[in-house]
């Protein structure tokens, strides 16, 4: 049996953007770009039989601009992050509870998901994050205080960083 899949591309303060839903939940979330046809380049195959949903996702578009203004703290959506490995689902785990307004070094998130010595992979982890903000990777930098790589640039980043009060990044950092 397959499931239905749903997007939509919608504009908000920082750009155009696109969801992808299964039944189960939010399955893909593309960073603000700075056109709906890099939004959909993003989306590859994955949109490729999907329904066009503009109502199924008006509530997430809502909270999304409300967190851009500051003014929404917290995303709880259900996901639907099946057929991911399972350190992957750990690190996402743990990501998820990092607090608004801190970060927390690759290290950490390594320990938090059961192995320590695997700090590459906690950050080849946040580079498959498919559902940036929601599994909050943004708040995941180097143990040196510095921002590395994210999918949606380090300017994206440092932006989302700023939204959640977060400066400067060094203060904050819990190894």
């Amino acid at each position: 049996m397959s499931d239905t899949l749903y997007f939509d591309l919608f504009g908000t303060t920082l750009g155009w953007m696109g969801a992808l839903a299964s039944e189960q939940g939010l399955r893909k979330l593309i960073l603000p770009k700075t056109s709906p046809e890099e939004v959909v380049k993003d989306l590859k195959l994955e949109i490729v039989g999907a329904i066009a949903s503009t109502k199924k996702f008006r509530n997430l578009r809502k909270r999304l601009d409300l967190y851009f203004s500051g003014s929404l703290q917290n995303f709880d959506d259900p996901l639907d992050l099946s057929g991911a490995p399972d350190f992957f689902l750990n690190a996402w785990q743990a990501c998820k509870s990092i607090p608004v307004g801190n970060v927390r070094s690759y290290r950490w998130l390594a320990e938090q998901a059961g192995n320590s010595k695997a700090v590459r992979a906690a950050g080849l982890a946040m580079a498959r994050n498919p559902v940036p903000i929601f599994i909050p990777c943004h708040r995941v930098i180097g143990s040196n205080g510095r921002l590395h790589g994210y999918g949606g640039g380090l300017a994206m980043k440092q932006r989302l960083l700023e939204i959640e009060g977060v400066t400067p990044i060094q203060s904050q950092l819990t190894l």
